[in-house]
């Protein structure tokens, strides 16, 4: 599968426009344009309700293969208001996809190169599916191991993105369960630790948004941390930037709007693997960032 360090271009939602996130999408924004790491705004997403890119828009296993799952969460039952026209968004964009009725989000899937790390609130979402032939066929839709790791209860939306990332050379990194929850960090070690070296996060403190720091966006060489209003930031990051010696990493300021409706930095992103030209973006900053 393409992972992170092989992407060149970044996609938001419109929607990152509208004044209650647009500090944070100027800044993002703002970075990415300075680094020459492309961008656009996804076509025909200018509610605010469909900020997040990652969960709705296809998984890329190749350059030529994208991977457009079902999209229709538990946490979405009620509220078919925050699902886009994906078919009209990729129409626009002239991407070609193979559709699964498997329902996975975009959040919960981590790739790893010849691995893939999913929760397994996957069963829960898809139980007119044998355990075993579900995850045979993920496999050979992603064209790559399957490894499953438990979800985190407390979190509604059971995705894989708020728990671990991968770092490159079989080795992820593990967010701060040491210090709140030690039974499922126990079992988390436990799934991960046949496949990968693992590399903890430990910041002596606990709040109700410390995952928001690992679902950082991690475009290429590049990786842009989400920033809050608080002391744990300035433990957060460090760790972050030691973890990844080959990548820059950014701060971006300011997103405590995106935060407190339930993602951050990846769940509002969608990064690819495509065909560039030589040339530098042909467009500009958009005046009001």
């Amino acid at each position: 599968m393409i992972t992170n360090f092989e992407t060149n271009k970044v996609y938001l939602a419109k929607g990152m426009k509208s004044e209650m996130y647009v500090n944070a999408t100027g800044h993002l924004l703002g970075v990415l344009h300075n680094q020459r790491v492309r961008w656009d705004f996804l076509p025909l997403t200018a509610s605010p309700l469909h900020i997040w890119t990652r969960d709705y828009m296809p998984v890329q296993v190749s350059k030529e293969k994208l991977v457009r799952f079902n999209y229709s969460p538990d946490y979405l039952k009620d509220a078919p208001e925050y699902k886009p026209d994906t078919s009209a968004i990729l129409s626009a964009l002239g991407i070609h996809v193979i559709d699964s009725d498997i329902i996975v989000d975009g959040g919960n899937v981590i790739s790893c190169g010849n691995k893939v790390i999913m929760t397994d609130k996957i069963f829960r979402e898809n139980p007119n599916y044998d355990r075993d032939v579900l995850i045979h066929k993920l496999s050979q839709l992603l064209e790559t191991e399957v490894v499953l790791i438990p979800e985190d209860y407390y979190d509604e939306y059971g995705h894989a993105d708020g728990m671990v990332r991968y770092m490159g050379e079989s080795r992820v990194l593990l967010n701060n369960y040491y210090d709140f929850d030690k039974a499922l960090r126990k079992r988390l070690l436990a799934a991960l630790s046949p496949h990968f070296d693992i590399t903890e996060l430990h910041y002596g403190a606990y709040t109700d948004r410390s995952w928001a720091y690992i679902n950082f966006l991690h475009v290429g060489q590049h990786i842009l941390i989400p920033m809050m209003d608080d002391k744990l930031g300035e433990v957060a990051f460090p760790q972050i930037a030691d973890a990844f010696p080959q990548c820059k990493c950014h701060p971006i300021h300011h997103c405590e709007s995106i935060i407190r409706e339930g993602g951050a930095l990846n769940c509002s992103t969608w990064n690819i693997l495509i065909d560039l030209p030589e040339e530098e973006n042909s467009y500009e900053l958009p005046k009001q960032f």
